[in-house]
C-alpha cells in the first residue's frame, strides 16, 4: 500500500439541506406558544413582516386615520412651526455581514425621502402595541424566594449578636437543595477555625432546626424527620423509636417483625406510622419547585354534523402574516436605489420563508392529527383503555413523509380531545405481543387493566402476580407474569407483600 499526494476528479451525490429546509423543519417543530414567540422576533428584525388586522379592527384604525389626518391639517394651518421627523431603523445587530450594513445605511439615507408615504399609525394601533408589551411584562414570572432567603429573613426574629447571625448565614447558605446540613461541625470549620467558633457554629445551628420549614438543618432523613416530631404528637415516643431504628421496616411493610422487636401494638404502630406520612422528607425541597408550564393545544378534535371526528388546528396569529404591500411596490419601482431595493428584496425573501413554513407545517399538523384520529377512533369514543397499537411509521404511510417527519410535527404538541387534553405521541404506543401467539395488545390498555385489577383488590389480601396475570387473561389480555412485574415496576407500584394491610 502507498500514500501520496495528488488530484482525483470523482463524481459523488451528496444530500445537503438548504437554509429554507431547515427552516421549515424548525417551525415544523416549534409548538404554538414557541412559534408565537418566534412571529414576534421575525415581526421586530424584519420590516417588510407585517399581521393583518380584523376588519372590524381596520375600519375603526382607517377612521383614526382620517380624523388624525384632518386633525394635523388644522394644526399645519395654525402653525407655521415646523419640525423633521428621524425615523428609528432596526437591524439585525447579529449579522457579521459588512454588505448588509452597508445596505442598511443606503436604505436609512434614503427613508426620509419616502417617510411621507409610510401609512400612518392609527392610535388604536399604538394602544395595541401597549397593551401587548405590559402584558409581556405581566406575563413575567417573578423570582422565586429561595430557602436561603426565607431563612435569613427569621434570623431577624433573634437578637443575635453579630458573629452568631454571621455564622448562621455562612450555614444557611451550605444547606443542600433538601434543606439537610450534612456536614460534621469541626470539618465544615475546617483547620483554621478559632476556639469559639464551634460553641458558635453550634449555638447557630441550633438555631436554624427552630425555623421554619420544620426539619431543616437536619445532617439526614432520620434526623430531619427527629426534628419533626413534638411532644403533642401522638405516639411521638413510638414514631421516634420507629424513625431511628426501623425505617427500613416500615418501607418493606414488615409491621409484624416490628411488633416482635419493640412489643407495641400493631394498632399503635399503624398510628405512628399514619403519622410519620404526615412529616416532610425533604423539607427545602419546596422551593426548588419548577412551575408548571402553559399548555395550548395545536390540535383540537371536534365531532362534526356527520358524526366524524375532525381536527381543527389552533391558528395563533401565523395566517394573519403578510407581506408589506408597500415594501413591495418600493422594491419594483424603478426609481428606488439598487442598494434598497437589494435590501428589501432580501427581507421580502426572508418574509415569504417564513409564511411558507408556517403553512406548510399547519397543511403537515393537520394531516399527522387527522390520520391519527382516523386510526385512533375506539379511543375517542370509548376511552384510553382502547387504544390501539400504533407506529410513526404507519402515519407516515397514509400521510406519504418521512418518519421524521412524523415526529417533528408531534414532538410538544399536545390535542384536545373529548376525554381530554393529550400530548400527540400518546397516540404512539408499542404492542405487547400476546403470550400464546394471539391478537396483539396496546401496552397503555395492559397498564390501564393492571392499575385497574390493583385497585379493585382487596387490601387485606393482595392479589399475587400470578393471580393479576389470570385475570388479565379473564379480561382478553393474555401476556406473561414477566409482563406483569415489569409494568408494575414502571408505574411504580409495589408487590403484593408491600400492598398487604395487616389487620390489627
Amino acid at each position: 500500500m502507498r500514500f501520496t499526494l495528488g488530484q482525483e476528479l470523482r463524481q459523488e451525490q451528496k444530500q445537503i439541506l438548504t437554509q429554507r429546509m431547515i427552516q421549515s423543519m424548525e417551525i415544523l417543530q416549534l409548538p404554538m406558544l414557541q412559534l408565537e414567540e418566534r412571529i414576534d422576533q421575525e415581526l421586530e428584525k424584519n420590516p417588510v413582516l407585517e399581521l393583518e388586522m380584523d376588519p372590524v379592527e381596520q375600519t375603526e384604525n382607517s377612521q383614526d386615520e382620517e380624523s388624525f389626518g384632518e386633525t394635523a391639517t388644522a394644526e399645519t394651518e395654525e402653525s407655521e412651526t415646523s419640525f423633521e421627523y428621524e425615523p428609528e431603523i432596526r437591524f439585525d445587530s447579529n449579522s457579521d455581514s459588512k454588505e448588509e450594513f452597508q445596505i442598511a445605511d443606503d436604505f436609512a439615507q434614503n427613508y426620509s425621502d419616502t417617510i411621507d408615504e409610510l401609512p400612518a399609525r392609527s392610535q388604536n394601533w399604538l394602544e395595541d402595541q401597549d397593551e401587548r408589551r405590559a402584558d409581556a411584562f405581566a406575563n413575567i414570572p417573578s423570582p422565586s424566594q429561595t430557602l436561603q432567603d426565607y431563612l435569613t429573613e427569621q434570623l431577624g426574629w433573634f437578637d443575635l449578636s453579630p458573629p452568631l447571625r454571621a455564622m448562621a448565614e455562612r450555614i444557611i447558605n451550605n444547606l443542600d437543595p433538601n434543606g439537610y446540613f450534612p456536614f460534621d461541625l469541626n470539618d465544615f470549620l475546617g483547620q483554621s477555625q478559632t476556639s469559639e467558633e464551634p460553641a458558635l457554629a453550634a449555638e447557630a445551628l441550633a438555631i436554624i432546626r427552630k425555623l421554619d420549614p420544620s426539619g431543616v438543618g437536619g445532617k439526614d432523613l432520620k434526623d430531619c424527620l427527629l426534628l419533626q416530631v413534638r411532644e403533642t404528637i401522638p405516639n411521638a415516643d413510638i414514631l421516634r423509636i420507629l424513625i431511628l431504628s426501623h425505617l427500613e421496616d416500615i418501607s418493606a411493610n414488615r409491621l409484624p417483625h416490628i411488633v416482635r422487636v419493640t412489643g407495641f401494638s400493631l394498632e399503635a404502630i399503624q398510628e405512628a406510622i399514619a403519622e410519620l406520612r404526615h412529616l416532610n422528607p425533604r423539607p427545602g425541597a419546596d422551593f426548588y419547585a419548577q412551575s408548571s408550564a402553559v399548555i395550548i393545544p395545536d390540535v383540537i378534535v371536534e365531532k362534526n354534523d356527520e358524526g366524524q371526528y375532525v381536527v381543527r388546528l389552533e391558528e395563533g396569529r401565523s395566517q394573519q402574516l403578510h407581506v408589506s404591500g408597500y415594501y413591495r411596490d418600493l422594491m419594483k419601482d424603478r426609481g428606488t436605489e439598487k442598494g434598497t431595493r437589494d435590501y428589501i428584496k432580501q427581507k421580502v425573501g426572508s418574509a415569504q420563508w417564513l409564511i411558507e413554513a408556517i403553512e406548510q407545517r399547519r397543511t403537515t399538523l393537520r394531516k399527522v392529527s387527522q390520520a391519527i384520529v382516523d386510526y385512533q377512533i375506539d379511543f375517542f369514543e370509548i376511552g384510553p383503555h382502547a387504544l390501539k397499537p400504533l407506529k410513526m411509521q404507519q402515519i407516515a404511510d397514509v400521510v406519504g413523509v418521512h418518519v421524521t417527519t412524523v415526529s417533528r410535527a408531534c414532538d410538544e404538541k399536545w390535542m384536545m380531545t373529548p376525554q381530554g387534553v393529550f400530548p400527540l405521541k400518546r397516540f404512539f404506543t408499542g404492542a405487547i405481543a400476546a403470550s400464546d401467539g394471539g391478537e396483539e395488545v396496546a401496552q397503555d390498555t395492559v397498564r390501564l387493566k393492571l392499575r385497574e385489577i390493583i385497585e379493585k383488590e382487596d387490601k387485606h389480601d393482595p392479589l399475587s402476580d400470578d393471580a393479576i396475570v389470570k385475570l388479565l387473561d379473564d379480561a382478553g389480555i393474555r401476556v406473561a407474569r414477566r409482563t406483569v412485574v415489569k409494568y408494575r415496576h414502571i408505574m411504580k407500584i409495589p408487590s403484593s407483600r408491600k400492598r398487604k394491610v395487616w389487620n390489627t
